[in-house]
């Protein structure tokens, strides 16, 4: 049972129901009620971390008011967002006081993995708000390299009501920092015959839902060819790195009650590393497979100026990092002296 002190603690964090549920009656004023010190939304994975997304969602939902706690199974977060911003700026024209603090205050928190956080972080960014809600990660996935960039850790976190109670301490204490987002221009040419989608039945991931295909009356639009944009947040890949990736994303897609954890998680990718080529990539993949064979890569480096990159024949992927580290906290940079990143065309 809960303590007294742990109800008053929790209220910091509670959002009232009427603006959580559009068209919910307000009884009298709000105007002298202090809201919220640090109102939460919070979106689960429940499929994240094995089991643990499951257990995390249940005690969430035991804590706080269960309207403020969303299954990303079950809801897409554009539309939970898209439907609480329209009852709030609502709210607001009616002068409501608590619903004007919380648009103010308002932060979210999202459990899963580094995909999910990239979804969530696409879909605020589409939102184009006046004042965006800065988010907090759980560390819910196999390599959660966002979550551990920010500080929020990379282990799997404990879904008890204490290890909860903690992080929503963390979260109201947490200073707000900027992420860049970078865009992605990806051209392919059109195939003779056939279409140019994901193998059915598995689907693209959530967090690179953002990508689409141009119309044909873009002005990107080029005939005889295919072309994508769309963004990334934490890193985007090219090669037998996104190899690897995808056939993890594959497997897991067609066999969830194989990844169970963490530890099982990060040892089947290692598997398919192996298996793919990482250790042995002269033998299992031939000078045809290499990027400089398959691709052509151009990097803006100042506004309307595209660069072509230059990639040596050895080539077999190619990571465009927008963190310090990537692959569960590797950080490929090391800490280069001003020469070395002079040398090596550094961009700071």
């Amino acid at each position: 049972m809960a303590s007294h002190s742990d109800a008053n603690s929790l209220r910091d964090f509670w959002i009232p129901g009427h603006v959580l549920v559009p068209d919910s009656v307000v009884e009298g004023s709000n105007i002298d009620i202090e809201g919220p010190k640090c109102p939460v939304l919070v979106f689960v994975n429940s499929r994240s971390g094995g089991q643990l997304g499951g257990e995390l969602l249940k005690t969430y939902r035991a804590l706080l008011n269960e309207n403020q706690v969303f299954d990303l199974g079950e809801e897409a977060p554009d539309k939970v967002l898209s439907r609480i911003y329209a009852n709030l700026e609502n709210l607001r024209l009616q002068g409501d006081h608590i619903a004007i603090q919380i648009m103010e205050k308002l932060r979210l928190i999202v459990a899963g993995g580094d995909g999910t956080a990239g979804w969530l972080l696409g879909v605020v960014c589409d939102l184009k708000l006046s004042h965006p809600p800065p988010i907090a990660t759980v560390p819910l996935g196999t390599g959660n390299n966002l979550p551990f960039a920010f500080g929020w850790g990379k282990k799997n976190p404990g879904t008890d009501e204490q290890a909860v109670k903690s992080f929503l301490d963390q979260v109201m204490k947490a200073k707000e920092m900027k992420i860049d987002n970078w865009h992605i221009l990806m051209r392919m040419r059109a195939p003779k015959q056939g279409p140019c989608d994901p193998i059915p039945p598995l689907e693209l991931p959530h967090s690179l839902h953002a990508f689409h295909r141009v119309s044909e009356a873009d002005e990107l639009n080029k005939e005889g060819f295919h072309t994508f944009r769309g963004g990334f947040w934490n890193y985007f890949s090219m090669g037998m790195d996104a190899q690897v990736s995808y056939a993890f994303h594959s497997e897991r897609k067609l066999h969830p009650e194989k990844f169970k954890n963490q530890l099982v998680n990060q040892s089947t990718y290692a598997k398919l590393g192996c298996t793919q080529g990482w250790f042995f990539a002269p033998l299992f993949h031939p000078p045809s497979s290499n990027i400089a064979h398959l691709a052509k890569v151009k990097v803006m480096k100042t506004h309307g100026g595209w660069e072509d990159l230059q990639i040596p024949s050895s080539i077999r992927s190619i990571v465009c990092l927008n963190l310090p580290s990537f692959s569960g906290g590797l950080n490929p940079w090391g800490t280069p002296n001003k020469m070395k990143r002079r040398d090596v065309n550094f961009i700071s």
